[in-house]
């Protein structure tokens, strides 16, 4: 009798369970793109720009901690086109990375579903495209994603966010880019800087004693900036998903494919105030503004500007180093999960990359370890999980810099999952480089001038509290060195973020494996994968 009772009530809780399964999944969000030409004049020459449903730049996306964002993109361009989601880890899942090495393009006049998770993730992102030179017209925006109610962040809320995307910019077309890359040609200078699309009067709106959140990324091509705010000092609370200990400053560097946020408290006087981005290490000096504008100023934004630094790489050197991570926030972190003890985590293998520059068949190549890659008809990915031979090897680039003559070939990093990892990126170039690491972020430990050698763990770097990001900047003539857990498998591109650079060959791609064929570790290939090259079906 008792059980006959306990049945229906155990039957009940079952039920219970189910639907609160079904309701507990993570949320949703559906964009509709579709990516075409439009005339824009961004510098007062009108020009071909490549728009996201009529936007330039295009929409930013807004979402939350584990939300699925499902992106449609209807390719109407006359040629194939690819976004990438830069700093989006794409767990467990490369096919959604959206580079050459791991996805088709999509071809002209059809379309294909981006589906990803931003799973353990907060903070400040992008997107842009990844094919050809496509990105120097467009196509790129805001990637922002914010906490769970849920979850502690570790400073004052502000009452609304401001997202600034800063870009270089050239009054050419960007076929015209492109063909004198592939002729052999280095890229010319850009011709200016934008701030949202426009090298001045894009205007953000705030009230008097009010707190706002300013979301900074670089989405320039060649160009490191410094970022101000006329009037204010700006608390930088977060670099690439990871919050930090709260460093006030009056200018920050941001170099090429990196993000930031900045609290910002309108304390000043009631009127209008500059807010400048100027180029790094650059002749001449490229400036773009926007305005500060206070609710209710009737006083315009007045000169001078601010002033920031030119071309001093110790400064922005010695400025990097003050940037830590905020060990109290509680927060998605880098794996493995919630290690504030990254520097006691022995190391697996040390890996050292050399940028250099070569001519090959008489055209300028960029290379890393004497490898300048290029990409196959049959993306790495596809290769590798169809088992299809002669498209590319593991470990056709060495660990360390050789010498010998520069080759063109696939290039690829064999690395076993759960990998520890130090990479140093060794610049032995007069120009200032930045490298992205897609489906991981990693502790950026080290900073220093010359030739990296294994003593300059114990006098440069920081194994206590250096943040985590996905994009680093190596200074001329010197080295940066990051730790990375690769717990994400994988095939993973790990680029020049100067993209001139990484479309004539300075970049890799590091294949995360294990023989165990698992969803636990890796999800198969979507419904919807694309295939082109020897995969085609």
């Amino acid at each position: 009798m008792k059980r006959a009772n306990f049945l229906p009530f155990f039957l009940g809780l079952l039920a219970w369970a189910c639907i609160s399964c079904v309701k507990a999944e993570d949320p949703y969000r559906f964009f509709n793109w579709v990516i075409t030409y439009g005339q824009i004049s961004p510098l007062g020459v009108p020009q071909r720009g490549i728009l996201i449903n009529g936007k330039f730049p295009g929409p930013t996306i807004e979402c939350e901690t584990n939300d699925n964002v499902v992106v449609n993109v209807i390719n109407k361009l006359d040629e194939p086109f690819l976004i990438t989601w830069n700093g989006i880890k794409q767990r467990k899942e490369s096919w959604q990375d959206g580079v050459l090495g791991t996805n088709c393009p999509i071809p002209p006049k059809t379309n294909w579903t981006y589906h990803m998770q931003v799973k353990d993730q907060i903070g400040t992102f992008s997107y842009f495209p990844s094919t050809a030179m496509h990105r120097a017209v467009g196509g790129f925006g805001g990637f922002n994603i914010q906490a769970r109610p849920v979850i502690f962040v570790p400073y004052l809320k502000p009452v609304a966010e401001f997202t600034l995307l800063v870009s270089d910019w050239w009054k050419s077309d960007h076929k015209t880019l492109q063909q004198r890359l592939d002729s052999g040609k280095a890229l010319t200078k850009p011709d200016g800087l934008l701030i949202n699309g426009s090298p001045r009067g894009t205007s953000f709106t705030g009230k008097t004693g009010q707190r706002y959140l300013f979301r900074v990324s670089n989405l320039a091509l060649t160009t490191s900036i410094n970022f101000r705010i006329q009037g204010h000092a700006m608390t930088l609370v977060e670099v690439e998903g990871a919050h930090t200990l709260h460093e006030s400053y009056e200018s920050f560097d941001l170099h090429v494919g990196q993000s930031v946020s900045f609290l910002v408290t309108l304390h000043s006087p009631l009127k209008d105030y500059f807010i400048v981005a100027s180029s790094r290490f650059t002749k001449p000096i490229l400036t773009a503004t926007g305005i500060l504008h206070y609710d209710g100023a009737k006083s315009k934004a007045s000169l001078p500007l601010p002033i920031g630094p030119t071309y001093q790489v110790h400064w922005s050197m010695k400025q990097a180093r003050t940037v830590r991570w905020n060990l109290t926030a509680n927060a998605a972190r880098p794996n493995p999960q919630g290690s504030f003890h990254f520097g006691t985590i022995p190391i697996t293998r040390t890996v050292v990359l050399a940028n250099s520059k070569a001519t090959i068949n008489g055209k300028l190549r960029y290379a890393v370890n004497k490898v300048s890659h290029v990409n196959p008809a049959t993306p790495l990915k596809l290769a590798d999980y169809f088992n299809i031979p002669g498209v590319f090897k593991v470990n056709s680039v060495k660990d360390k810099p050789s010498a010998g003559p520069t080759i063109l070939a696939p290039s690829v990093l064999g690395f076993a999952l759960h990998d520890f990892v130090e990479i140093v990126f060794q610049n032995n170039e007069n120009s200032i480089q930045s490298w992205h690491l897609d489906g991981h972020d990693f502790w950026s430990v080290g900073f220093g001038g010359g030739q990296w050698n294994a003593t300059m763990r114990n006098r440069f770097y920081n194994l206590n509290d250096a943040t985590t990001r996905y994009t680093v900047q190596v200074y001329p003539k010197s080295w940066s060195s990051i730790l990375v857990s690769l717990d994400n498998k994988g095939m993973w591109n790990l680029r020049s973020a100067n993209w001139p650079r990484q479309y004539l060959g300075q970049q890799l791609y590091a294949r995360v494996w294990n023989d165990e064929k698992s969803l636990f570790t890796e999800y198969d290939a979507p419904a919807n994968v694309l295939r082109c090259g020897k995969a085609r079906k």
